[in-house]
């Protein structure tokens, strides 16, 4: 079977790319060891480094066929001239409308008959996508999507995943997704649930959710030198300890009262506790909330306490990791996260959210703090801060945690379910294939 993947590339992404290269990888794999299946990669730029570092062996195409977008082609035909402003005037008009339309009805599917066409000309017989996206549903073509959270439901409160549209974008892309999926991958058994609590009534039943858990990222090394350790040091001159948070600086993440919690240790114990951040703001919400974070720790007397790196390369993150203190985690969105495995990793102890999900992915090789209060998360800051035995116990106990997060596990998991959507697809074409003989047999 010829099996067509649309991954997330993009860096900035964060867990979404790292799932992506995980499940690339994992392929990989499988087609070495003899899998007889076939993987055509599609991608908006077939000449993009991750691409290139796969090697040979891997067939890649573009998302889509090559073609000039229409308003540009429009406005190389009209030209210069006195009548280029009556050009501008239908062009604004034209893009709003395309904006308004951007604002899907949930119960209407918008099918994109060219791209669909392009991939079965390709000869795609199964989809994988392994983040969310209206193409799954928009072509037609038997699919298997990940969905990692649903939290435009669980929190909308939060304008990442509600304003300007974003919710609507949303729930068009996770309930039509859901409801036409072959098959889903949810990353826990909470997420699961949270699946089938918001689209069961979408035709969506538990034995079309499979439970794919996170692995930890192919390119993390745990066995970090001395000399990487001071490479890294050197390169973003860091303090002799410090907590590390690396997330985008979205509004859930929680930036703000991790930074209070700081100043209260501060001022109730004469703590002064480094604390480095890293994670891409490149984006109008998360340009806002680095502002505000950056403003709070220099109200607060802290600009000397919080280091901001910005996006850190693959190839750093290991160092940062192994030199850390702690993770300090307290996300109002789960149901899991990839960073607690990571931070396990490196037998770095873990600071996170006692929320449904994450609470049954760390089980005890955590501390649990309520996300909303500045309080707790101080007061678990300073007992991992100051207490080394904690320290030890949490980094064991991670270990162990992380031991039920094997390649093996995932590969025969991630085999069985291509398995399982091959054999759904074959049994949906014989029956569709059934009914046609018997309507022909009719007339």
């Amino acid at each position: 079977m010829r099996i067509g993947i649309v991954p997330t590339l993009n860096p900035s992404s964060g867990g979404t790319y790292q799932y992506s290269l995980t499940m690339m990888r994992v392929l990989d794999e499988l087609k070495r060891s003899g899998w007889g299946d076939e993987v055509v990669v599609f991608v908006a730029d077939v000449h993009h480094p991750t691409i290139t570092a796969l090697g040979s062996g891997w067939a890649v195409r573009p998302l889509c066929p090559p073609r000039p977008k229409l308003l540009d082609l429009l406005g190389r035909i009209v030209g210069e001239g006195p009548h280029r402003e009556a050009w501008r005037w239908l062009r604004r008009q034209l893009q709003e409308k395309a904006q308004r339309r951007s604002l899907p009805n949930p119960d209407l599917v918008r099918f994109q008959s060219e791209i669909s066409d392009w991939f079965r000309g390709l000869g795609i017989e199964l989809m994988l996508y392994p983040t969310p996206n209206v193409l799954s549903f928009e072509t037609k073509i038997p699919y298997v999507m990940a969905i990692h959270d649903l939290q435009h439901r669980l929190h909308p409160e939060f304008p990442e995943v509600s304003a300007k549209g974003e919710l609507e974008r949303r729930e068009y892309m996770f309930r039509n997704g859901c409801r036409y999926a072959t098959l889903l991958l949810a990353d826990s058994e909470a997420g699961r649930e949270d699946i089938l609590k918001f689209y069961g009534t979408y035709g969506v039943t538990q034995d079309r959710v499979k439970i794919l858990p996170f692995l930890l990222p192919c390119y993390l090394a745990v066995n970090v030198s001395e000399k990487e350790r001071e490479r890294v040091r050197t390169i973003y001159d860091l303090p002799e300890r410090y907590l590390f948070y690396p997330a985008q600086f979205w509004p859930h993440k929680n930036h703000a009262r991790i930074v209070q919690a700081l100043s209260s240790l501060k001022q109730a114990y004469h703590l002064e506790i480094p604390m480095v951040f890293c994670g891409s703001q490149t984006n109008g919400i998360r340009e806002e909330t680095l502002r505000e974070v950056i403003s709070l720790s220099h109200r607060l007397g802290l600009k000397n306490q919080v280091c901001y790196l910005d996006y850190v390369p693959d190839e750093d993150m290991s160092g940062l990791y192994a030199e850390a203190t702690a993770l300090v985690m307290p996300t109002f969105f789960g149901p899991t996260n990839i960073p607690v495995l990571e931070a396990w990793a490196f037998g770095c102890p873990v600071i996170t959210s006692d929320i449904h999900g994450i609470r049954e992915q760390v089980a005890d090789a955590a501390i649990l703090v309520d996300p909303h209060s500045v309080e707790s998360i101080a007061d678990a800051i300073y007992r991992v801060w100051t207490d080394g035995s904690l320290r030890r116990d949490l980094a064991d106990r991670g270990r162990q945690r992380l031991a039920s997060y094997t390649p093996e596990d995932y590969r025969k998991r991630l085999r069985g379910i291509l398995e399982e959507a091959r054999a759904r697809r074959r049994v949906r074409s014989e029956n569709r294939g059934a009914t046609q003989n018997l309507s022909q047999e009719a007339s």
